[in-house]
C-alpha cells in the first residue's frame, strides 16, 4: 500500500485541493488466451486462488478458479517474454504464435496494477495435463476445450474473473480480422 497525494486540475476551472489516496502497487501483468485454430479449443488453468476463498456466498462458489494463463511482469522483462514463460510453466506448451490483444488498468482508483492481453496460439495436443512452478506452489490442471464448452463455461458463470472474461470476449468480438495461421 502507499499513500499518493496530488491535486488536479478540475473541470470547470480551478485546481482541486490536496487529494488523499491509498493504492496498491501491485506490478503489471500478462494475461495469455490460448487458442488453437485447426482444433477450435482453448486452453483454460484452473488453480485455486486465495481472493476467492470468501467466495460462499457467491453464484458460483469455489475458490477453484478457470483462468487463462498469466504472471507478474518481472523488473527488465518485456510482457511478450513473460506471455511465453507463462505459457510454458503453467500450460506445459510452446506458443507458435502470439497476437496483442488489448491492454487495461485493473482497477485504477485502488490499484496500479496494469494488464497487458494476448492471444497464444498453441497445439492444444502438446499442453500438460497438470503444471505450474512447486517453487512458486503452484497447482494447475489444465483444460482444453471445445468453443461450445467455453461459451456454456461463461454462460453458467464458471468464468468469473475480469482477465479472463475480457480476454475471451475481445476474441469473440476479433476473431475474424486476425491472422490465424
Amino acid at each position: 500500500m502507499k499513500k499518493y497525494f496530488y491535486t488536479h486540475k478540475l473541470y470547470q476551472g480551478g485546481w482541486s485541493n490536496t487529494v488523499e489516496r491509498e493504492i496498491f502497487e501491485r506490478g503489471d501483468a500478462v494475461g495469455v488466451l490460448l487458442y488453437d485454430p485447426p482444433q477450435d479449443s482453448f486452453v483454460l488453468i484452473e488453480q485455486i486462488r486465495p481472493g476467492a476463498l470468501r467466495d460462499a456466498a457467491m453464484t458460483n462458489p469455489s475458490p477453484w478458479l478457470l483462468e487463462i494463463v498469466a504472471g507478474m511482469i518481472e523488473e527488465g522483462e518485456q510482457p511478450s517474454q513473460v506471455a511465453m514463460r507463462e505459457t510454458l510453466e503453467e500450460a506445459g506448451c510452446q506458443l507458435k504464435k502470439l497476437i496483442p490483444m488489448t491492454e487495461y488498468w485493473v482497477s485504477p482508483g485502488g490499484t496500479t496494477e496494469y494488464i497487458y492481453l494476448f492471444l497464444g496460439l498453441v497445439d492444444s495436443h502438446e499442453v500438460a495435463n497438470f503444471a505450474g512452478l512447486e517453487s512458486e506452489q503452484e497447482d494447475i490442471r489444465v483444460e482444453v476445450v471445445t468453443r461450445q464448452q467455453l461459451l456454456q463455461l461463461m454462460a453458467q458463470g464458471r468464468i468469473n474473473n475480469a482477465m479472463a472474461l475480457i480476454a475471451v470476449q475481445w476474441f469473440l468480438l476479433n476473431e475474424s480480422q486476425l491472422e490465424l495461421d
